[in-house]
């Protein structure tokens, strides 16, 4: 008969709990697998299987559960997947608000639609430069290289190591600032083309008083912005590429410090 010791079971316990507690920060906040429309019982299932095929590759911390460094370790495995997935997440954030720069100038600010990924009201074309966004990101296995990323992290910082260094937590409030810098750049090439369409039909108001420029200036912008929309989508893969690239650095970045 097979008899099992409370030390033993302890230390099975961490090992399975320590490397989940990373891997469900990461689906908690990734983009793609924090998505809304997987039940929360999925997302916890692919958690439990991704956990398990990570443990062979995985030393024993020394650690238990029911200790305070333990459960120190657990918040600290936690912050790192957080870490991870948000480091993603801002590429999305700032997608986002290129959207809502679009829709501003081209009249669509009323255009709501609901968002089940952030529980509330965003721009229609939010909506449609977000689903863009993630099918580039599943097109170039964004979500695979992510994975690969978690797989490393455990190298970079082992369960019971310090936490990333300052440098690291640097890094990543930088990579904020690409909210702003990141999704005004993807909007400026519509946002000129409609202030070209805007300054067009200010100087035709001024040459034609008698001109109803609510009637005119409404049907004109919008169409220009979707036509500049359509020329512009040839040029925003790349794009997209390139910013995803960037926030995987951002995380190799977070070792580095």
């Amino acid at each position: 008969m097979i008899s099992l010791s409370t030390a033993q079971l302890d230390l099975w316990m961490a090992g399975f709990l320590f490397p989940l507690a990373r891997v469900l920060g990461l689906i908690a906040t990734a983009p793609v697998f924090s998505n809304r429309a997987f039940p929360a019982r999925v997302r916890l299932g692919l958690a439990a299987m991704m956990t398990l095929a990570l443990l062979p590759t995985l030393e024993p911390s020394g650690l238990t559960v029911g200790s305070w460094p333990g459960l120190l370790a657990l918040i600290q495995q936690m912050l790192i997947g957080i870490a991870l997935g948000f480091a993603m997440r801002i590429i999305f954030t700032a997608i986002d608000l290129a959207g809502e720069l679009i829709g501003l100038q081209m009249g669509l600010g009323f255009a709501m639609f609901y968002d089940p990924d952030n529980a509330a009201q965003s721009p229609v074309i939010s909506e449609f430069l977000g689903l863009l966004a993630t099918l580039v990101f599943l097109a170039i296995n964004g979500h695979l290289m992510l994975l690969a990323v978690l797989g490393n992290s455990f190298e970079w910082w082992p369960v019971g190591a310090d936490l990333f260094p300052a440098g690291g937590w640097l890094a990543l409030a930088r990579w904020g600032s690409t909210v702003f810098s990141a999704g005004l750049m993807i909007a400026l090439p519509l946002i000129a083309a409609l202030l070209v369409v805007n300054i067009a039909l200010a100087v035709l108001t001024r040459a034609a008083p008698s001109l109803n420029l609510f009637a005119i200036g409404f049907p004109v912008t919008l169409i220009a912005g979707f036509v500049m929309l359509l020329l512009s989508l040839p040029f925003l893969a790349p794009s997209l590429q390139r910013l995803f690239d960037y926030g995987l650095q951002t995380v190799a970045q977070l070792a580095i410090g």
